[in-house]
């Protein structure tokens, strides 16, 4: 009798799904790179660098949108650290950038130099 009671058997705890960080950022950086190279033939050479930036900015800004709207704490960390890692590499190209690239990405200014 004492092997059917089950009793004294421990439940084990359910543990939730791993998060998976290091793909996703890998995933999201291989499509800003694939971005990136088909930006290369809409936009000139010059302007490739501030158009790259302001992508990663928007995508930023879209991972942080997707972690407001987490209501899970684990996977908002995770998207949260997503966009400031985007930030951040945006913020490293943005200082490589000359001034006079991120005005011509604008739209080109009528006043003389």
């Amino acid at each position: 009798m004492a092997f059917t009671d089950r009793s004294q058997i421990v439940r084990p705890i359910r543990r939730e799904a791993p998060v998976r960080g290091k793909e996703l950022m890998a995933g999201i950086l291989l499509a800003a790179l694939i971005a990136g190279l088909g930006m290369r033939h809409l936009v000139s050479p010059e302007l490739l660098a501030p158009a790259v930036v302001t992508m990663l900015f928007a995508g930023a800004a879209v991972t942080a949108g997707f972690a407001l709207l987490c209501h899970r704490g684990q996977f908002r960390t995770m998207w949260f650290d997503l966009a400031g890692s985007l930030t951040f590499i945006g913020v490293v190209i943005s200082v490589l950038i000359e001034p006079d690239q991120i005005a011509g990405l604008g739209g080109v200014s009528h006043q003389p130099e």
